[in-house]
């Protein structure tokens, strides 16, 4: 079922798991007022529930409870085709990376330790529901598409059009955990650091209004002075002037972090324009590295070697779409550990980019099936055959080619070339 519909969040049903009863009646009676909420104090119950019509939209779970703890509820939901699919936020006084990164791995989409701004986690469970949404809405219009492509084989331009579309929501799909938790780390430590100042802050008007105390009661006595310096040093207030100062410029760094995220976002999507334009091909570079950099960083080096290249005419969200199929097939042919290079370059008359990987290279038989649609050598569930197809499709409706040059166990190098000045024909193509 939807999370969300026309009526508000009220479509929405979260079950809440935990075995404390106080903590199951304060989120209780919170979200009672924003979503449907059931209840569950252990393990057993919490995994009939989910399987029970109308299944929840979304699970927050706790982590330590004694008949079955949180890790063994979400395994066994994740093992169902019938639950797999629902959010699991992990709710947990267990606060350190070990068992973060466990409950990640496990499945959920989210960990928030205890305890927690009602606040925040209201916005937490905002975001996962919108997402699954997306996903949701996103296997609805693939399942329609796979349809249309049956139905009307004829009309090839116009199916390629509508595969155009879902394989850049796809991608996007695909990518949004991964912005979801790099947005999270920041906001996550900004939310621990305003707690701290919290307790900072009453430290120093503790002090303050000791000093207005003793300052009021004058003449000041040697024992209230005593008492004061002995307050001042209980606060540590020379500790809290240093910390202070630190606690806020990370928060800030934070902040910015969170903004540059949603800022490449935008400029990856390119939200403001689609039409043809003068672009900035290394912009649209470095923007689609920020949006994929979750699905880079862990086992990929990214080198840029940019040269000195022009503005081109062009659609500047269908080549970011370009550099991010071949960006993350490059990270998809590296096992391990690896390096991609980027490096850009022109002539009298076109720009060309390179994006090459020391991956596992391509087999010289499948060399000349790469842009066929529906053509792939990645395992099943893991591509669509569809991005090689649509690179060379933007590309050519802008003018320009892709050259390829790979070698089994030494990696592959793709070359997007586009012209500086384009023709007319080829901006009334692409607009069509």
């Amino acid at each position: 079922m939807n999370a969300f519909d026309q009526s508000g969040e009220h479509a929405a049903t979260i079950l809440l798991v935990d075995d404390e009863s106080i903590n199951l009646s304060v989120l209780g009676q919170f979200l009672t007022s924003h979503y449907r909420v059931l209840v569950a104090t252990g393990g057993q119950r919490a995994l009939q529930l989910a399987h029970a019509a109308p299944r929840p939209d979304l699970i927050l779970l706790d982590v330590m409870m004694p008949d079955m703890d949180g890790y063994q509820v979400i395994t066994r939901l994740k093992d169902e085709p019938s639950t797999r699919d629902i959010p699991v936020i992990f709710v947990s006084v267990l606060s350190s990376d070990r068992e973060e990164e466990r409950g990640l791995s496990l499945g959920a989409v989210d960990y928030i330790y205890k305890p927690c701004h009602l606040s925040i986690l209201l916005a937490r469970i905002r975001t996962h529901l919108e997402l699954k949404n997306a996903r949701d809405r996103l296997k609805d219009h693939n399942s329609f598409l796979e349809a249309e492509v049956k139905r009307r084989h004829q009309e090839i331009q116009q199916v390629h059009l509508q595969l155009l579309q879902s394989e850049k929501l796809a991608a996007i799909g695909q990518l949004a955990a991964g912005i979801a938790h790099e947005i999270n780390n920041p906001i996550g430590f900004v939310n621990s650091n305003l707690n701290t100042l919290d307790g900072y802050l009453r430290d120093v008007f503790s002090v303050l209004d000791a000093c207005c105390a003793t300052l009021a009661a004058s003449p000041v006595t040697i024992e209230a002075a005593s008492q004061l310096q002995e307050l001042k040093q209980q606060k540590q207030l020379s500790y809290l002037r240093n910390d202070i100062p630190e606690l806020i410029a990370e928060s800030r760094d934070g902040l910015t972090r969170v903004r540059d995220i949603v800022q490449g976002l935008k400029d990856f999507a390119h939200i403001d324009s689609d039409d043809w334009e003068l672009g900035d091909l290394h912009k649209g570079l470095d923007s689609t590295l920020n949006i994929i950099g979750n699905e880079l960083k862990y086992h990929c080096t990214v080198h840029k070697y940019y040269g000195d290249i022009p503005q081109i005419y062009c659609r500047p969200s269908q080549l970011n779409q370009v550099f991010m199929n071949l960006l993350v097939n490059a990270a998809q042919a590296i096992e391990t550990k690896g390096d991609i290079d980027i490096r850009t370059g022109c002539d009298d008359r076109a720009v060309w980019v390179d994006i090459s990987d020391n991956g596992n290279g391509i087999a010289p038989e499948n060399l000349t099936r790469l842009f066929e649609p529906f053509f792939t050598t990645k395992p099943v569930g893991k591509g669509t055959g569809l991005g090689l197809s649509i690179s060379q499709n933007i590309v050519r409706k802008h003018g320009g080619r892709i050259e390829v040059d790979s070698e089994l166990g030494r990696g592959s190098r793709f070359r997007v070339w586009l012209p500086i000045h384009q023709e007319l024909s080829n901006r009334e193509e692409c607009r069509a």
